[in-house]
């Protein structure tokens, strides 16, 4: 059959290349190829929020930088984001903005810390985010467009790139594409945006900054305690510690969440029993050099009887995020160790698809 005079045609694949390249050599990708954003397309996206285009949603006072809706809409274009993910990076955004670190240096980091953004709601299936299998993986478009147009507008707008003003030691495999939804479905417990006072039902977003993940594979017991002492050891290595407290999460899977609960432990008891009992002793963080150091890390001051230093400054929610995603068919769980302080907060998702 031959095409009619109206018909489409396919897009020609030169022009889309070198429109790529012409990306990479502004220096607007993270590495990877990027959308080219037309201002039609931009357009489509500002037209899923109220927001107006120039209202300021970010600033980062050392280097006198400013995120407006427009610069985020731009990002989540070259992000490969649809129109319709783009109240949810905003989401994103806003819950980060509440973050102590992001507003200040922690986007400079020596640690090269990631975003870890969390979902809830009815958005999560409106849009295909994945909340089970792999979901701290690859393969799903929300999930890694999202987490990449937060590292594209930090790249972009702020001009923070490695080996300029970024200084990562070594940064993380991860950075930029940590984005998952909760499982709702399969969580003992409500979810995290509910938890933080919003209305079951509401589509929301909580983030914070981490500095890495690691997981617990424990299959091997029926038993709560001996499931959360592995979570305490994990916890608690030396090599995590660098102040005399930290913060931290746990993304949970079901399966080891529900074994929790229906052993009585709610969030709040599983951070009473955790904040309790990570830490270690004054003689282990000697055997690792890092009993003192100039005040900064841990020190043996003699005001503990038995020499025993907790990891968390106590069980309130801000300094234990906890969470459930994954899926159902194993006792694997990620531990997530935050950059700084956890706000707590989860930021409705406005307009859109929310």
């Amino acid at each position: 059959m031959t095409a009619g005079p109206d018909a489409p045609t396919d897009p020609d694949p030169d022009l889309a290349a070198a429109a790529v390249e012409r990306c990479y050599e502004q220096g607007w990708t993270d590495g990877l190829p990027v959308v080219p954003a037309s201002r039609a397309l931009v357009d489509r996206f500002l037209a899923t929020t109220a927001l107006g285009p120039e209202t300021e949603i970010g600033r980062l006072p050392q280097l006198d930088r400013v995120v407006t809706v427009e610069l985020a809409a731009i990002n989540a274009v070259m992000a490969g984001c649809l129109p319709e993910y783009f109240p949810v990076v905003l989401a994103a955004w806003e819950a980060l903005m509440a973050e102590r670190a992001a507003g200040g240096g922690g986007w400079q980091s020596t640690s090269g810390p990631a975003p870890l953004i969390v979902v809830n709601g009815p958005v999560r299936s409106e849009l295909g985010l994945n909340a089970t299998g792999g979901v701290f993986g690859p393969g799903f478009r929300p999930n890694a467009t999202v987490a990449r147009t937060i590292g594209l507008i930090v790249r972009n707008v702020y001009g923070i790139h490695p080996h300029a003003l970024e200084q990562a030691t070594q940064g993380l495999p991860g950075r930029w594409q940590i984005c998952i939804a909760e499982n709702e479905e399969e969580s003992p417990w409500e979810p995290l945006a509910a938890e933080a006072g919003l209305a079951a039902g509401t589509s929301a977003v909580s983030a914070t900054l981490l500095r890495t993940s690691e997981f617990v594979d424990n299959r091997h017991t029926g038993s709560a305690e001996q499931l959360l002492a592995d979570f305490a050891d994990t916890l608690s290595r030396t090599g995590a510690w660098i102040f005399r407290n930290a913060s931290a999460g746990i993304v949970f899977c079901p399966e080891h969440a529900q074994q929790l609960a229906t052993a009585g432990f709610g969030r709040a008891e599983v951070r009473a029993w955790l904040a309790e009992r990570c830490g270690r002793s004054v003689a282990d963080l000697a055997r690792a050099g890092k009993d003192g150091l100039d005040g900064m890390v841990r020190f043996a001051d003699g005001t503990r009887a038995d020499g025993f230093d907790p990891l968390l400054r106590g069980p309130e929610r801000e300094n234990l995020l906890l969470a459930v995603a994954g899926a159902r068919n194993a006792g694997i769980s990620m531990v997530v160790r935050l950059f700084s302080d956890w706000s707590g907060t989860a930021v409705p998702v406005r307009g859109g698809a929310a």
